[in-house]
């Protein structure tokens, strides 16, 4: 599955303390200046899909 979105995010079904753990991580990002471009963003993204991976397997 890709996460592209926070919207992705929240389809994801992740467990409650990744999604916290993300949300606050962007937040932060973007309360101190950075865009929703940024490749930090993206990078959370990323870290959810390795989550799910790791957690469900290559079969997403």
């Amino acid at each position: 599955m890709m996460i592209n979105t926070m919207e992705d995010l929240l389809k994801a079904r992740l467990p409650a303390e990744v999604i916290r753990d993300i949300e606050k991580r962007i937040t932060d990002w973007l309360a101190t200046g950075g865009s929703e471009d940024d490749p930090y963003i993206k990078q959370q993204f990323r870290y959810a899909e390795n989550f799910l991976r790791m957690t469900r397997g290559n079969d997403l």
